[in-house]
């Protein structure tokens, strides 16, 4: 039996994920390899899985609970997207605000899958702003229960890839670098930046090539962890809009601009808000990881009579209140000039952890 390489890649809310992996798989793909990809959310509508679709690769989404609550679910995923895109490589994106991967999802997999799989060092992205702060002894704006889990998973991890590396001048990734790997000497700690391509060669050369996946187990207060994920609010949303000729671009800028001034004016730390606005063939997609300054778009959903928004939101806030502010937003920008249709609107805070496996030993291969 053809054996899959399956390449996890865990990291905090805001991280940059989606994009880094797209353009990992975009690379692999040009060398000729099929590539599949699983991403995972508490709720269905995934910003993450209608951008990668749109990009022609094969995605398969487990929503409804973590990949280490649902570890069948992972397990379906996996081969769905090994029959329907005969993939050679998977990679998998579980939520961001999980930790204790090793413990529940590498050594299980090492365990249950060796035959079927060839697992790759767990990769864990930062994303630099939070990733010095924490390491200055802080807690890079996020309530201090959500800041262990941001810990927990550097702690995990078997390579830390410290993301958005453009952002950063040289001597000061320099300097993260070498803190990091002070902080955590057992990791291979490496720098990427989806935008100019840096790094990603380097760390995919890593990942391809290596099997000794899950080196270290964390000690996980699962106390802690539940208050990190619960303090947060999730909405994931899908809307139609329909109206007069709109200039969608604009409609979307100042959409996320409003939302990010609304949870400032409360002091909400926001794990990140994501949205793609479909227009027919044209899209654009926006990205707040943090305040108003962290807000990002690329693309564009040009002008037209219908589009469709899905909005996820990651925010420290109960759901009640993060809903709220979502729907009077939208209303706010609708300006009675366009017409919404809520297709599906889900707001929720994460229950407990209740991993299927949690493995107390390092599992070996070979």
């Amino acid at each position: 039996m053809k054996k899959t390489r399956l390449i996890l890649v865990g990291g905090f809310l805001g991280a940059g994920k989606t994009t880094m992996l797209w353009e990992a798989a975009r690379r692999i793909m040009n060398k000729g390899q099929r590539v599949g990809l699983i991403t995972n959310d508490q709720a269905p509508d995934l910003v993450d899985t209608a951008i990668l679709l749109r990009n022609e690769v094969k995605v398969a989404e487990v929503s409804g609970s973590c990949f280490c609550c649902n570890f069948k679910g992972l397990i379906s995923a996996m081969q769905q997207v090994r029959d329907e895109a005969n993939a050679d490589i998977i990679i998998a994106e579980p939520v961001g605000s999980c930790t204790d991967l090793s413990a529940t999802i590498v050594q299980p997999l090492k365990e249950n899958m060796g035959r079927e799989l060839l697992v790759s060092p767990l990769s864990v992205m930062a994303d630099p702003a939070h990733l010095t702060d924490i390491m200055n002894g802080g807690t890079a704006g996020l309530h201090p229960s959500a800041a262990y889990i941001f810990r927990k998973q550097l702690e995990e991890s078997d390579i830390i890839l410290i993301s958005k590396a453009d952002l950063l001048k040289t001597d000061d990734l320099v300097l993260l670098k070498e803190k990091v790997k002070l902080n955590f000497p057992d990791a291979e700690v490496m720098t990427v930046s989806a935008i100019t391509g840096e790094g990603i060669e380097e760390w995919l050369k890593e990942v391809m090539n290596r099997i000794d996946a899950g080196q270290r187990l964390a000690s996980v207060d699962y106390d802690i962890y539940a208050e990190g994920e619960a303090v947060l609010g999730w909405l994931n949303s899908n809307i139609e809009l329909s109206g007069e000729q709109t200039d969608w671009d604009a409609f979307a800028r100042d959409l996320l601009h409003d939302l990010s001034q609304q949870f400032d004016s409360r002091k909400a730390s926001v794990g990140h808000v994501k949205i793609i606005l479909e227009a027919g063939d044209n899209y654009l997609t926006g990205n707040l990881t943090g305040k108003s300054d962290t807000l990002n778009f690329r693309g564009s959903a040009r002008t037209g009579n219908h589009a469709r928004l899905t909005l996820n939101a990651r925010v420290e806030m109960s759901p009640e209140a993060l809903e709220q502010i979502v729907r009077e937003t939208l209303g706010v920008n609708a300006k009675g000039e366009l017409k919404l249709k809520i297709v599906s609107l889900r707001c929720l805070s994460p229950g407990r952890p209740n991993p299927t496996y949690r493995f107390d030993r390092i599992v070996s291969i070979g």
